[in-house]
Order: structure tokens, then sequence, then C-alpha cells
């Protein structure tokens, strides 16, 4: 006795049913596996070089979302030294740490701010952060363990499989918070560093997003010397650690967008 069609389709309809779940925890096992990989490579790299470029999104004071463009480059040595720079359209900012102090310096308005701030880079991250409102650009990847920083609030995890930032082939993986969706570029082979980062703000008006494209990377022996120290200019105005927000980048034309609902 021949069987009707629709009874091959439901039996198709529950394999596949049942498959999905399957697949969709492998996707997240994999996801997880190649960010911990990245996470172990970068924390295993005691000197680290690169550029960067950085997008930033800013609600303006009509609610019109508008995007900030800097470069800049970043020098690190664990488990104390950074050497970071940023030239965007409205600063022109360089800050450098040698274990016991920070300085920021606002080339375009001449003005210097030094901070003592002992401890290592990721106590410094946290000071600046947390502190001064002065994030360090990629901060959540230079860490010493950057897998246990970004996962713990996640709540959604996808492997979108691959992508090409700057003609380097990379797994793309995409995670959910309550607040964020961030999504990160990895470079596939033997030094899985991040070659995108974005987080878009799902919950400010607007949805703004922060995104950062990392090239010319360089580990060990390639990483440049570094004196770790800045050069301060003549006549400079020099600012207490207080006042350290008025070498902030952001134009007075620009305002942060509230939180929705609020």
């Amino acid at each position: 006795m021949t069987q009707h069609p629709g009874k091959h389709a439901a039996r198709a309809l529950l394999l596949c049913a049942a498959l999905a779940p399957m697949a969709a925890s492998a996707d997240e096992a994999d996801a997880r596996r190649l960010l911990k990989a990245m996470s172990d490579y970068m924390a295993a790299q005691k000197a680290i070089a690169f550029d960067y470029d950085s997008n930033l999104d800013i609600v303006s004071t009509d609610e019109q979302r508008i995007t900030l463009a800097a470069s800049g480059g970043v020098v690190l040595n664990r488990p104390d030294k950074l050497h970071v720079t940023r030239r965007g359209g409205f600063a022109n900012m360089e800050m450098s740490f040698d274990g016991k102090t920070v300085t920021l310096l606002g080339k375009n308005s001449n003005m210097v701010a030094q901070v003592e701030a002992a401890g290592t880079l990721d106590q410094l991250v946290d000071v600046l952060r947390d502190k001064y409102h002065r994030p360090v650009p990629g901060a959540d990847l230079l860490v010493s363990d950057p897998y246990k920083e970004l996962m713990p609030e996640v709540t959604g995890v996808k492997d979108l499989g691959s992508g090409v930032i700057r003609g380097v082939e990379c797994d793309h993986l995409a995670f959910r918070t309550r607040d964020v969706d961030w999504q990160i570029w990895i470079a596939q082979g033997a030094n899985p560093y991040p070659c995108r980062y974005s987080i878009t703000s799902r919950k400010v008006a607007g949805a703004p997003e922060y995104r950062l494209d990392i090239w010319n990377w360089k580990t060990g022996p390639q990483v440049p010397a570094d004196p770790f120290k800045l050069s301060i200019p003549a006549g400079a105005q020099k600012l207490t650690p207080e006042k350290i927000q008025e070498l902030g980048d952001i134009p007075g034309i620009f305002k942060a967008a509230a939180a929705k609902g609020k």
C-alpha cells in the first residue's frame, strides 16, 4: 500500500525540528570555542602592536545619528605598559602608561593630565573607565582574560560563518546580552587576533554602534620599541585628575542618547 506524500512531509518536519536545536547547540559551542581560542592567544602575547580605525555613533540633540571616525595605534607590553594614540576630526589624543603613572595629552588643546595608577593593565583599564570615563580602545580585548571579561552577561551566541576584513578571512561570531549586541571577527589560522569588534546599544535611542577595526597586527619581536613616556610640550596646560574630562574629544553639539523608556 502506497503511503500518502503528506506522511513523508510530516516525518521530514519532525526530523528537522529535532535536528534544529542540535545544530544551534553545535554552532554555539563552536562560537564559544573560537572566542576562547582568541582569548587564550591574546593573553599569551607579552608584546602587541596594531593600528586601528574606530567609528562611534553619537545621537545629536535633534536625534540625528552621526558617526565620529578616528584612527590610531596601540603598543602594549604585559603586564603594565601601554601607549595609545587616537586622531579624529575633533581631537588628537595620546596616552602612555609606564606601570606607575598614566599621562594623557590633548595635542590640539595643548592640555595634559597625569594620574598615579600603579598596577597592571587590567587595573588601569578599570580606573580609566570607571573613575575617569576614558575607555581604552578595544579594552575588552586587551585585558589578561578577554573571555572572562566578555562572556558573563551573554544570553545568546551565534556562529555566523566567515567574513573578510581588510583581506583577512575571519570567523564571524555574534553575541547578545540584556542591553547590547556585539559581534567579533577573528582571523583564521595560527594567529587568531580580532580584526573587527562592534557593539550596538539596543536599549539606547537610535541604537548607536561602536566599531573597532584592527590591522597591521604585530606581536613579539615585531613590536617596535617604545619608552612608554610622553614628551610634554612646553607651555602645556596641566590639568588636575578631576578635570580630565576637559580632554574630551566629543563636540558639545552632540550628546549621548537616553536609554529607551527614560
